[in-house]
């Protein structure tokens, strides 16, 4: 049978045969003979029987302690016994949860699971089954995967019990349904009449969804039969990740909804992002809010619109805001940028410990100097990059309403060391490309739009206001800082040849745990706006740089 092992049904007294592993199946449905080959459950059982000195076996299973436990647990499951599938396994009473609502919520029978070849403790596994509902049914295959692990306390291996066992696409607290889908499917279409689908398009799953969630009703369609994940509520301060349809028994009538995508620039952005791991980006357009482009290279947690990361020096637009306005620094003067600053107990230092002596702020700003803004941290009130990111930029609000959910950033009061690290885009601020597009937007306008897929006039929603504007003063220094970076600073290379009305700043956030820092880019063109993050990606003019200035070289 080669790598691959089918886990079929057996008849009666037939042996179960998995990767050369024979397990003799007993009338009960009892595993025995695991012993025969060193390894599994039911040695480790009867060694406790034979001996009260048993030693607990640690360290990662063995090979055959894996195809031991999977073919166990698959057995059960393909066989419809929860109880002995959920034994198999370190959490039981979630495994039982999961797997009798895969039967009695999702309606998912005669199920085949094929293994594959295991890699190191995780064993890939195929998934055929049947969706039957109200005389309706449909063929469901996927692949997923398991891992087996050690239990401390005896030592016997089990699997590791998460979601993803069941289906890749669930996350904790998510269930498997089938019905009538109570939401109507949406046809979406672009700026230009063009269908929006994941065919064309496969970083727009997600976007898709959320319209579906939030227009669906209103939008003139009427509901199928579905086999669909139901997502778990959100938190506090966050918005729900839609539900997503894995099988569709009978169609719906979709409504039709409009969106603002530009059916070039959302090509050009999948076509961007695809060429590195773990990018995301955002094009939307500066004097209006119009979302114009999404991708993300991952295809399933929108990282563009919900992603919650520290967004490094390009958070240097929104503290340049604060610096301007409290008259701690101007584009052309004089301003420190020593090797390194101490805060709050904290030490800063910049990239590669590089000192400006006799700089001015703009060249501060260009190449990215740290010390040159955690140097006014004593300056400042605890909640100043608070009130300037809230009442200038619209940030860290949670009252955006751009169609589908977002995360509108965060901007926390921080005290001390914290608070110094904020201003660098680090400590407890947190944003993602939606974020940074809009904060460059509103720097080149002077005027926060809040960004929007669908139009306000829609369903007649009240987009989010900032509360103030920022001086003209300010908009002009912030314009000629962000300039300067695209000509000559640290944006310089990404940016070539899109000038003169331009602007750009680059960011590198670490990240604890991960070697090479996210890379991000905000820059503006005319009147285009994007921001892109590649996660682990290096200095951001490197990594997010290029994908940025792709695409406001494609809308120009």
């Amino acid at each position: 049978m080669g790598t691959r092992r089918r886990i079929a049904e057996h008849k009666k007294g037939g042996p179960l045969v998995i990767g050369g592993l024979i397990a003799v199946v007993g009338v009960g449905g009892a595993f025995a003979g695991y012993s025969l080959v060193g390894g599994g459950a039911a040695a480790d059982d009867g060694a406790s029987a034979r001996s009260v000195h048993k030693t607990v076996k640690t360290g990662p299973p063995s090979a055959s302690e894996v195809r031991a436990t999977a073919a166990a647990f698959l057995t059960a499951w393909q066989r419809g016994d929860v109880t002995k599938a959920a034994a198999a396994t370190d959490d039981s009473a979630a495994a039982t949860q999961a797997l009798t609502g895969y039967r009695k919520d999702a309606y998912i029978t005669g199920v085949t699971l094929t293994s594959g070849k295991p890699s190191g403790t995780t064993v890939p596994f195929s998934v055929k089954a049947t969706v039957s509902y109200q005389g309706k049914s449909k063929p469901l295959s996927y692949a997923t995967r398991l891992t087996v692990v050690r239990r401390a306390k005896d030592g016997v291996p089990l699997v590791r019990w998460q979601p993803t066992v069941v289906h890749p696409d669930l996350t904790d607290g998510d269930r498997l349904v089938t019905g009538d889908a109570g939401t109507p499917p949406v046809k979406a279409l672009d700026r230009d009449g063009g269908e929006l689908t994941t065919d064309k398009y496969p970083s727009l799953g997600t976007v898709l969804d959320g319209l579906r969630e939030k227009y669906g009703r209103t939008a003139g369609g009427k509901a199928g039969i579905e086999l669909r994940i139901v997502r778990k509520a959100a938190t506090k301060g966050t918005q729900k990740t839609p539900d997503k349809t894995l099988l569709t028994l009978s169609e719906g009538t979709p409504g039709t909804l409009r969106t603002t995508l530009s059916p070039a620039l959302q090509a050009k952005a999948e076509q961007e992002v695809g060429s590195k791991d773990k990018a995301s980006v955002v094009v939307m357009r500066p004097s209006t809010g119009e979302i114009l482009a999404v991708a993300n290279s991952d295809h399933g947690f929108n990282v563009a619109f919900q992603g919650s990361l520290a967004p490094g020096s390009t958070m240097k637009i929104v503290t340049s805001t604060l610096l301007f306005e409290k008259n701690l620094a101007s584009a052309d003067k004089p301003h420190p940028c020593p090797k390194y600053v101490t805060y709050g107990g904290w030490k800063f230092q910049n990239d590669n410990k590089f000192e400006i002596k006799n700089g001015t702020f703009k060249t501060s700003f260009a190449i990215s100097c740290n010390t040159a803004f955690i140097s006014q941290a004593q300056k400042l009130q605890n909640d100043d990059l608070t009130k300037v990111a809230q009442q200038i930029y619209g940030l860290s609000m949670n009252d955006w309403a751009i169609g589908v959910p977002s995360f509108d950033g965060a901007v926390p009061v921080m005290s001390d060391a914290q608070m110094a690290a904020s201003l660098i885009g680090q400590g407890g601020v947190r944003m993602n490309p939606l974020n940074m597009a809009s904060v460059v937007s509103t720097a080149k306008t002077g005027v926060f739009h809040q960004p929007y897929l669908v139009s306000p006039s829609v369903d007649n929603r009240t987009p989010a206001k900032a509360a103030r504007t920022m001086s003209a003063s300010t908009q002009a220094q912030l314009k000629e800082v962000l300039q300067y970076t695209a000509e000559a600073g640290t944006a310089a290379k990404a940016m070539a040849g899109l000038g003169p009305d331009y602007g750009a700043k680059t960011g590198s956030a670490e990240v604890d745990g991960q070697k090479q820092p996210n890379g991000w880019f905000t820059a503006w063109k005319g009147d285009l706006a994007a921001a892109g993050v590649v996660q682990a990606g290096g200095h951001g003019g490197d990594s997010a740089g290029p994908i940025v200035a792709a695409l406001l070289r494609a809308g120009s």
